[in-house]
Protein backbone atom coordinates (compact mmCIF):
# COMPACT_ATOMS: atom_id res chain seq x y z
CA UNK A 1 0.00 0.00 0.00
CA UNK A 2 1.15 3.54 -1.00
CA UNK A 3 1.86 5.79 1.74
CA UNK A 4 2.19 9.50 1.65
CA UNK A 5 4.98 11.49 3.45
CA UNK A 6 4.87 13.35 6.41
CA UNK A 7 6.18 16.23 7.88
CA UNK A 8 7.55 13.42 10.84
CA UNK A 9 9.23 11.15 8.10
CA UNK A 10 11.31 14.24 7.29
CA UNK A 11 12.17 14.90 10.86
CA UNK A 12 15.53 12.51 10.69
CA UNK A 13 16.28 14.66 7.50
CA UNK A 14 15.94 18.15 9.44
CA UNK A 15 17.69 16.61 12.50
CA UNK A 16 20.57 15.84 10.41
CA UNK A 17 20.82 18.94 8.52
CA UNK A 18 20.72 20.87 12.02
CA UNK A 19 23.23 18.47 13.84
CA UNK A 20 25.69 19.12 10.90
CA UNK A 21 25.38 22.68 11.03
CA UNK A 22 25.49 23.29 14.73
CA UNK A 23 28.88 21.09 14.19
CA UNK A 24 30.09 23.41 11.39
CA UNK A 25 28.97 26.88 13.98
CA UNK A 26 30.91 25.40 16.44
CA UNK A 27 34.27 24.69 14.69
CA UNK A 28 34.04 27.84 13.19
CA UNK A 29 33.30 29.48 17.14
CA UNK A 30 36.89 27.75 17.75
CA UNK A 31 38.72 29.20 14.71
CA UNK A 32 37.37 32.68 14.82
CA UNK A 33 37.52 33.30 18.33
CA UNK A 34 40.89 34.17 18.37
CA UNK A 35 41.24 35.37 14.52
CA UNK A 36 38.09 37.48 14.97
CA UNK A 37 36.90 37.30 18.47
CA UNK A 38 39.63 39.32 20.35
CA UNK A 39 42.07 41.74 18.78
CA UNK A 40 45.65 42.45 19.95
CA UNK A 41 48.44 45.05 19.63
CA UNK A 42 51.34 46.42 20.69
CA UNK A 43 50.57 49.56 22.76
CA UNK A 44 52.55 52.89 22.85
CA UNK A 45 55.39 51.57 25.71
CA UNK A 46 55.50 48.40 24.60
CA UNK A 47 52.84 46.33 26.35
CA UNK A 48 50.15 44.00 24.95
CA UNK A 49 46.46 45.63 24.65
CA UNK A 50 43.48 43.69 23.69
CA UNK A 51 40.12 44.35 22.79
CA UNK A 52 36.93 42.04 22.03
CA UNK A 53 34.73 41.75 18.85
CA UNK A 54 31.85 39.51 19.50
CA UNK A 55 29.25 40.95 17.44
CA UNK A 56 31.61 40.12 14.21
CA UNK A 57 32.77 36.67 15.92
CA UNK A 58 28.76 35.72 16.13
CA UNK A 59 27.93 37.11 12.78
CA UNK A 60 30.37 35.00 11.12
CA UNK A 61 29.75 31.68 13.30
CA UNK A 62 25.64 32.78 12.00
CA UNK A 63 26.71 33.01 8.37
CA UNK A 64 28.32 29.47 8.53
CA UNK A 65 25.13 28.24 10.36
CA UNK A 66 22.89 29.41 7.74
CA UNK A 67 25.89 28.32 5.11
CA UNK A 68 25.88 24.80 5.99
CA UNK A 69 22.02 24.27 5.85
CA UNK A 70 21.68 25.91 2.46
CA UNK A 71 24.97 23.56 1.38
CA UNK A 72 22.78 20.32 2.69
CA UNK A 73 19.37 21.54 1.55
CA UNK A 74 21.05 22.11 -1.97
CA UNK A 75 22.96 18.65 -1.80
CA UNK A 76 19.69 16.99 -0.86
CA UNK A 77 17.78 19.23 -3.74
CA UNK A 78 20.94 18.08 -6.15
CA UNK A 79 20.97 14.43 -5.05
CA UNK A 80 24.09 11.27 -4.33
CA UNK A 81 26.75 11.29 -6.37
CA UNK A 82 26.76 9.22 -9.30
CA UNK A 83 22.72 10.02 -9.84
CA UNK A 84 21.84 11.55 -12.99
CA UNK A 85 20.65 15.29 -12.90
CA UNK A 86 17.91 16.29 -14.19
CA UNK A 87 18.15 19.69 -15.79
CA UNK A 88 14.85 20.60 -17.95
CA UNK A 89 16.10 21.08 -21.69
CA UNK A 90 15.01 24.85 -21.23
CA UNK A 91 17.60 25.38 -19.04
CA UNK A 92 20.48 23.48 -20.88
CA UNK A 93 20.03 25.38 -23.91
CA UNK A 94 20.20 28.72 -22.10
CA UNK A 95 23.36 27.77 -20.26
CA UNK A 96 24.99 26.62 -23.93
CA UNK A 97 24.00 29.84 -25.06
CA UNK A 98 25.61 31.65 -21.81
CA UNK A 99 28.61 29.94 -22.59
CA UNK A 100 29.17 30.45 -26.29
CA UNK A 101 28.39 34.23 -25.69
CA UNK A 102 30.52 35.17 -22.67
CA UNK A 103 33.46 35.47 -24.52
CA UNK A 104 32.45 37.82 -27.25
CA UNK A 105 30.72 40.03 -24.84
CA UNK A 106 33.56 40.29 -22.51
CA UNK A 107 36.13 41.31 -25.52
CA UNK A 108 33.41 43.89 -26.02
CA UNK A 109 33.29 45.29 -22.87
CA UNK A 110 37.29 45.37 -23.02
CA UNK A 111 37.69 47.48 -26.11
CA UNK A 112 34.56 49.79 -24.37
CA UNK A 113 35.89 50.25 -20.92
CA UNK A 114 38.35 53.34 -22.12
CA UNK A 115 34.84 54.75 -23.60
CA UNK A 116 32.89 54.12 -20.89
CA UNK A 117 35.22 55.21 -17.83
CA UNK A 118 37.46 57.67 -19.60
CA UNK A 119 37.30 59.83 -16.66
CA UNK A 120 38.45 57.21 -13.92
CA UNK A 121 42.19 56.62 -13.48
CA UNK A 122 41.48 53.99 -11.20
CA UNK A 123 38.87 51.80 -13.57
CA UNK A 124 41.83 52.40 -15.99
CA UNK A 125 44.54 51.30 -14.24
CA UNK A 126 42.87 48.48 -12.74
CA UNK A 127 42.04 47.66 -16.27
CA UNK A 128 45.67 47.39 -17.18
CA UNK A 129 46.36 45.30 -14.28
CA UNK A 130 43.82 43.19 -14.55
CA UNK A 131 44.79 42.58 -18.43
CA UNK A 132 48.38 42.10 -17.10
CA UNK A 133 48.11 39.03 -15.25
CA UNK A 134 45.52 37.45 -17.78
CA UNK A 135 48.74 37.62 -20.25
CA UNK A 136 50.47 36.14 -17.71
CA UNK A 137 47.85 33.72 -17.14
CA UNK A 138 48.13 32.73 -20.76
CA UNK A 139 51.38 32.67 -21.14
CA UNK A 140 51.61 30.39 -17.93
CA UNK A 141 48.83 28.23 -19.38
CA UNK A 142 51.07 26.92 -22.07
CA UNK A 143 53.73 25.18 -19.68
CA UNK A 144 51.16 24.15 -17.29
CA UNK A 145 47.70 23.69 -18.87
CA UNK A 146 48.60 22.67 -21.98
CA UNK A 147 51.94 20.71 -21.31
CA UNK A 148 50.90 19.78 -18.07
CA UNK A 149 54.80 21.19 -16.21
CA UNK A 150 54.26 22.28 -13.02
CA UNK A 151 56.12 25.69 -12.90
CA UNK A 152 56.53 28.07 -9.61
CA UNK A 153 59.60 30.16 -11.19
CA UNK A 154 57.74 31.88 -14.27
CA UNK A 155 57.94 35.25 -12.09
CA UNK A 156 61.63 35.00 -13.66
CA UNK A 157 60.61 35.05 -17.15
CA UNK A 158 58.43 38.11 -16.13
CA UNK A 159 61.82 39.93 -14.63
CA UNK A 160 64.15 38.73 -17.60
CA UNK A 161 61.43 40.59 -19.98
CA UNK A 162 61.24 43.67 -17.79
CA UNK A 163 64.84 44.54 -17.07
CA UNK A 164 65.42 43.18 -20.70
CA UNK A 165 63.29 46.36 -21.76
CA UNK A 166 64.96 48.69 -19.20
CA UNK A 167 68.20 48.15 -20.06
CA UNK A 168 67.92 48.16 -23.46
CA UNK A 169 66.31 51.17 -23.53
CA UNK A 170 67.80 52.99 -21.02
CA UNK A 171 71.31 52.59 -22.11
CA UNK A 172 70.76 52.01 -26.01
CA UNK A 173 67.94 54.55 -26.61
CA UNK A 174 66.30 51.43 -27.91
CA UNK A 175 62.08 52.26 -28.95
CA UNK A 176 59.59 50.16 -26.91
CA UNK A 177 58.58 48.37 -30.19
CA UNK A 178 62.15 47.60 -30.56
CA UNK A 179 62.56 46.13 -27.36
CA UNK A 180 59.86 44.51 -27.09
CA UNK A 181 60.54 41.49 -29.82
CA UNK A 182 63.99 41.36 -28.07
CA UNK A 183 62.75 41.01 -24.42
CA UNK A 184 60.20 38.08 -25.76
CA UNK A 185 63.36 36.61 -27.67
CA UNK A 186 66.00 36.75 -24.60
CA UNK A 187 63.08 35.47 -21.96
CA UNK A 188 62.44 32.59 -24.70
CA UNK A 189 66.07 32.17 -24.38
CA UNK A 190 66.19 31.78 -20.49
CA UNK A 191 63.02 29.72 -20.91
CA UNK A 192 65.22 26.82 -22.60
CA UNK A 193 68.33 27.25 -20.71
CA UNK A 194 65.62 26.36 -17.78
CA UNK A 195 64.07 23.16 -19.43
CA UNK A 196 67.21 21.60 -20.00
CA UNK A 197 68.29 20.64 -16.52
CA UNK A 198 64.62 19.48 -15.19
CA UNK A 199 63.99 17.16 -19.07
CA UNK A 200 64.05 14.42 -16.84
CA UNK A 201 61.83 15.75 -13.81
CA UNK A 202 58.06 15.66 -13.32
CA UNK A 203 55.93 16.61 -10.54
CA UNK A 204 56.82 18.10 -7.08
CA UNK A 205 60.42 17.80 -8.31
CA UNK A 206 60.06 20.16 -11.66
CA UNK A 207 58.11 22.30 -9.51
CA UNK A 208 61.16 22.68 -7.02
CA UNK A 209 63.46 23.69 -9.64
CA UNK A 210 61.85 26.12 -11.22
CA UNK A 211 61.03 27.77 -7.49
CA UNK A 212 64.42 27.98 -7.48
CA UNK A 213 65.32 29.06 -11.03
CA UNK A 214 62.96 31.78 -9.75
CA UNK A 215 64.64 32.43 -6.73
CA UNK A 216 68.31 32.55 -8.49
CA UNK A 217 67.20 35.01 -11.14
CA UNK A 218 66.13 37.26 -8.15
CA UNK A 219 69.16 37.18 -6.30
CA UNK A 220 70.81 37.75 -9.66
CA UNK A 221 68.85 40.92 -10.02
CA UNK A 222 70.21 42.44 -6.71
CA UNK A 223 73.60 41.83 -6.13
CA UNK A 224 74.34 42.33 -9.75
CA UNK A 225 74.44 46.21 -8.92
CA UNK A 226 76.45 47.25 -12.04
CA UNK A 227 74.43 45.93 -14.49
CA UNK A 228 70.78 45.92 -13.03
CA UNK A 229 70.68 48.43 -10.17
CA UNK A 230 70.59 46.09 -6.88
CA UNK A 231 68.09 46.82 -4.87
CA UNK A 232 67.30 50.37 -6.18
CA UNK A 233 66.13 49.14 -9.26
CA UNK A 234 66.22 51.13 -12.76
CA UNK A 235 64.46 54.65 -12.94
CA UNK A 236 63.70 56.75 -15.99
CA UNK A 237 62.33 54.09 -18.27
CA UNK A 238 61.43 55.64 -21.31
CA UNK A 239 57.56 55.21 -22.19
CA UNK A 240 56.00 53.74 -25.41
CA UNK A 241 55.01 55.93 -28.32
CA UNK A 242 52.70 55.59 -31.20
CA UNK A 243 54.62 54.98 -34.33
CA UNK A 244 57.21 57.40 -32.95
CA UNK A 245 54.83 59.80 -31.57
CA UNK A 246 55.18 60.53 -27.99
CA UNK A 247 52.04 61.06 -25.96
CA UNK A 248 53.45 63.92 -24.46
CA UNK A 249 51.98 67.79 -23.82
CA UNK A 250 54.62 69.53 -26.28
CA UNK A 251 54.13 70.47 -29.71
CA UNK A 252 55.55 66.96 -31.38
CA UNK A 253 53.47 65.15 -29.14
CA UNK A 254 50.02 63.13 -30.35
CA UNK A 255 47.42 65.71 -29.13
CA UNK A 256 49.31 68.97 -31.15
CA UNK A 257 49.36 66.92 -34.06
CA UNK A 258 45.85 65.60 -33.77
CA UNK A 259 44.25 69.33 -32.62
CA UNK A 260 43.20 68.29 -29.79
CA UNK A 261 43.59 69.58 -25.59
CA UNK A 262 46.23 67.50 -24.22
CA UNK A 263 45.31 65.24 -21.65
CA UNK A 264 47.33 62.47 -19.22
CA UNK A 265 44.29 60.37 -19.40
CA UNK A 266 45.38 59.55 -23.21
CA UNK A 267 48.22 57.96 -22.11
CA UNK A 268 47.10 55.62 -20.12
CA UNK A 269 44.09 54.64 -22.79
CA UNK A 270 47.15 54.18 -25.40
CA UNK A 271 48.32 51.66 -22.50
CA UNK A 272 44.76 49.74 -22.13
CA UNK A 273 44.85 49.18 -25.52
CA UNK A 274 48.29 48.11 -26.04
CA UNK A 275 47.96 45.62 -23.31
CA UNK A 276 44.51 44.60 -24.73
CA UNK A 277 46.16 43.87 -28.33
CA UNK A 278 49.50 41.57 -26.45
CA UNK A 279 46.75 39.88 -24.66
CA UNK A 280 44.94 39.55 -27.37
CA UNK A 281 48.10 38.40 -29.54
CA UNK A 282 48.73 35.33 -27.07
CA UNK A 283 45.22 34.29 -26.90
CA UNK A 284 45.03 34.01 -30.83
CA UNK A 285 48.83 32.30 -31.14
CA UNK A 286 48.05 30.00 -27.70
CA UNK A 287 44.89 28.37 -30.09
CA UNK A 288 46.73 28.45 -32.89
CA UNK A 289 49.25 26.85 -31.67
CA UNK A 290 47.13 24.11 -29.95
CA UNK A 291 45.68 22.65 -33.59
CA UNK A 292 49.02 22.55 -34.89
CA UNK A 293 51.03 19.12 -33.93
CA UNK A 294 53.16 20.72 -31.19
CA UNK A 295 49.96 22.10 -29.73
CA UNK A 296 48.58 18.03 -29.67
CA UNK A 297 51.88 17.12 -28.35
CA UNK A 298 51.59 18.98 -25.36
CA UNK A 299 48.32 17.66 -25.20
CA UNK A 300 49.92 14.17 -25.07
CA UNK A 301 52.84 14.96 -22.50
CA UNK A 302 50.30 16.05 -20.17
CA UNK A 303 48.16 13.20 -20.10
CA UNK A 304 51.15 10.40 -20.09
CA UNK A 305 54.37 11.32 -20.98
CA UNK A 306 55.13 7.22 -21.27
CA UNK A 307 52.48 6.85 -24.12
CA UNK A 308 53.83 10.10 -25.60
CA UNK A 309 57.17 8.51 -25.76
CA UNK A 310 55.84 5.18 -26.84
CA UNK A 311 53.90 7.15 -29.61
CA UNK A 312 57.69 8.50 -31.19
CA UNK A 313 57.28 11.89 -29.79
CA UNK A 314 60.34 13.83 -28.94
CA UNK A 315 59.48 15.12 -25.55
CA UNK A 316 62.76 16.79 -24.77
CA UNK A 317 61.73 19.41 -28.25
CA UNK A 318 58.08 19.32 -26.55
CA UNK A 319 59.58 20.53 -23.07
CA UNK A 320 61.58 23.20 -24.42
CA UNK A 321 59.04 24.66 -26.88
CA UNK A 322 56.46 24.69 -24.00
CA UNK A 323 58.75 26.82 -21.93
CA UNK A 324 60.26 28.72 -24.53
CA UNK A 325 56.72 29.80 -25.48
CA UNK A 326 55.58 30.68 -22.51
CA UNK A 327 58.43 32.69 -21.43
CA UNK A 328 58.50 34.46 -24.38
CA UNK A 329 54.80 35.35 -23.37
CA UNK A 330 55.67 36.12 -20.02
CA UNK A 331 58.70 38.35 -21.16
CA UNK A 332 56.47 40.36 -23.29
CA UNK A 333 54.01 41.18 -19.79
CA UNK A 334 57.39 41.88 -18.62
CA UNK A 335 58.49 44.70 -21.03
CA UNK A 336 54.83 45.98 -20.94
CA UNK A 337 55.20 46.28 -17.03
CA UNK A 338 58.00 48.48 -17.76
CA UNK A 339 57.38 50.78 -20.09
CA UNK A 340 53.90 51.46 -17.92
CA UNK A 341 55.71 51.65 -14.40
CA UNK A 342 58.81 53.57 -15.64
CA UNK A 343 60.22 52.29 -12.44
CA UNK A 344 61.39 48.94 -11.95
CA UNK A 345 63.23 46.85 -8.29
CA UNK A 346 63.28 43.49 -7.81
CA UNK A 347 60.68 43.72 -5.24
CA UNK A 348 58.01 43.61 -8.01
CA UNK A 349 59.23 39.95 -8.83
CA UNK A 350 59.09 38.07 -5.80
CA UNK A 351 57.76 34.28 -5.44
CA UNK A 352 54.13 35.57 -4.61
CA UNK A 353 54.23 37.00 -8.07
CA UNK A 354 54.45 33.46 -9.66
CA UNK A 355 51.92 31.81 -7.08
CA UNK A 356 49.17 34.41 -7.93
CA UNK A 357 49.72 33.73 -11.59
CA UNK A 358 49.67 29.54 -11.18
CA UNK A 359 46.52 30.26 -9.07
CA UNK A 360 44.95 32.15 -11.62
CA UNK A 361 45.55 29.26 -13.89
CA UNK A 362 44.37 26.38 -11.63
CA UNK A 363 41.22 28.47 -10.68
CA UNK A 364 40.18 29.34 -14.32
CA UNK A 365 41.02 25.70 -15.22
CA UNK A 366 44.25 24.30 -16.43
CA UNK A 367 44.02 24.84 -20.48
CA UNK A 368 41.01 27.03 -20.53
CA UNK A 369 41.87 30.72 -22.07
CA UNK A 370 38.20 31.66 -21.17
CA UNK A 371 38.74 30.43 -17.39
CA UNK A 372 42.30 32.01 -17.07
CA UNK A 373 40.50 35.00 -18.10
CA UNK A 374 37.47 35.06 -15.70
CA UNK A 375 40.00 33.77 -13.27
CA UNK A 376 42.07 37.07 -13.10
CA UNK A 377 39.44 39.36 -13.49
CA UNK A 378 37.86 37.38 -10.54
CA UNK A 379 41.21 37.60 -8.17
CA UNK A 380 42.70 40.68 -9.20
CA UNK A 381 39.23 42.67 -8.92
CA UNK A 382 38.06 41.24 -6.10
CA UNK A 383 40.87 41.76 -4.08
CA UNK A 384 39.83 45.29 -4.94
CA UNK A 385 36.62 45.28 -4.56
CA UNK A 386 37.22 44.03 -0.73
CA UNK A 387 39.61 46.01 0.13
CA UNK A 388 37.03 48.16 1.93
CA UNK A 389 36.76 44.90 4.47
CA UNK A 390 40.49 45.36 5.57
CA UNK A 391 41.57 42.61 7.45
CA UNK A 392 38.34 40.38 6.00
CA UNK A 393 39.97 40.60 2.78
CA UNK A 394 41.87 37.78 2.82
CA UNK A 395 39.82 35.63 4.76
CA UNK A 396 36.96 36.34 2.33
CA UNK A 397 38.71 35.16 -0.58
CA UNK A 398 40.38 32.13 1.26
CA UNK A 399 36.78 30.76 1.78
CA UNK A 400 36.20 31.69 -1.78
CA UNK A 401 38.91 29.48 -2.91
CA UNK A 402 37.91 26.73 -0.85
CA UNK A 403 34.41 26.44 -1.98
CA UNK A 404 36.12 26.59 -5.73
CA UNK A 405 38.06 23.94 -5.50
CA UNK A 406 34.85 22.31 -3.66
CA UNK A 407 32.45 22.79 -5.97
CA UNK A 408 34.46 22.96 -9.11
CA UNK A 409 37.53 20.78 -8.83
CA UNK A 410 38.83 21.23 -12.40
CA UNK A 411 38.74 25.12 -11.88
CA UNK A 412 35.65 27.47 -13.45
CA UNK A 413 35.90 26.58 -17.18
CA UNK A 414 37.59 22.54 -16.96
CA UNK A 415 38.79 21.99 -20.30
CA UNK A 416 40.97 18.86 -20.78
CA UNK A 417 39.27 18.10 -23.92
CA UNK A 418 41.73 16.94 -26.69
CA UNK A 419 42.17 19.32 -29.95
CA UNK A 420 41.45 16.35 -32.38
CA UNK A 421 39.57 13.37 -32.21
CA UNK A 422 37.88 10.61 -33.66
CA UNK A 423 34.00 11.51 -33.84
CA UNK A 424 33.04 8.30 -35.57
CA UNK A 425 34.76 5.12 -35.53
CA UNK A 426 36.22 3.97 -37.78
CA UNK A 427 36.74 -0.22 -39.86
CA UNK A 428 40.45 -1.27 -40.44
CA UNK A 429 40.62 -3.33 -43.28
CA UNK A 430 41.09 -7.32 -42.90
CA UNK A 431 44.06 -6.99 -44.73
CA UNK A 432 45.94 -4.96 -42.14
CA UNK A 433 45.46 -7.23 -39.02
CA UNK A 434 45.74 -10.99 -38.42
CA UNK A 435 42.26 -11.68 -36.85
CA UNK A 436 40.58 -10.95 -40.20
CA UNK A 437 38.64 -8.33 -39.39
CA UNK A 438 38.80 -4.29 -38.29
Amino acid sequence: MATTSTPASRLPGAAFIFKKALISALVALVLFSLMIGVRTEAGPTGQLIYWTRFGDLASMVAIVFGGSIVIELLRQWWGPLGTVRTVPPSVQSGLAVARRAIAPLLLIFAFLVPVIFYDQRYILDLGILVLTYVMLGWGLNVVVGLAGLLDLGYVAFYAVGAYSYALLATNFGLSFWICLPLAGILAALWGVMLGFPVLRLRGDYLAIVTLAFGEIIRLVIINWQSLTGGPNGVSGIPRPTLFGIPLTPGEDGLAAKLGIEFSPTHRIVFLFYLILALALLTNWVTIRLRRLPIGRAWEALREDEVACRALGINTTTTKLTAFATGAMFGGFAGAFFATRQGFISPESFTFQESALVLAIVVLGGMGSQLGVALAALTMIGGFELFRGLEQYRMLVFGVAMVLLMIWRPRGLIGHRAPTVFLRHSQAISSDLVKEGHG
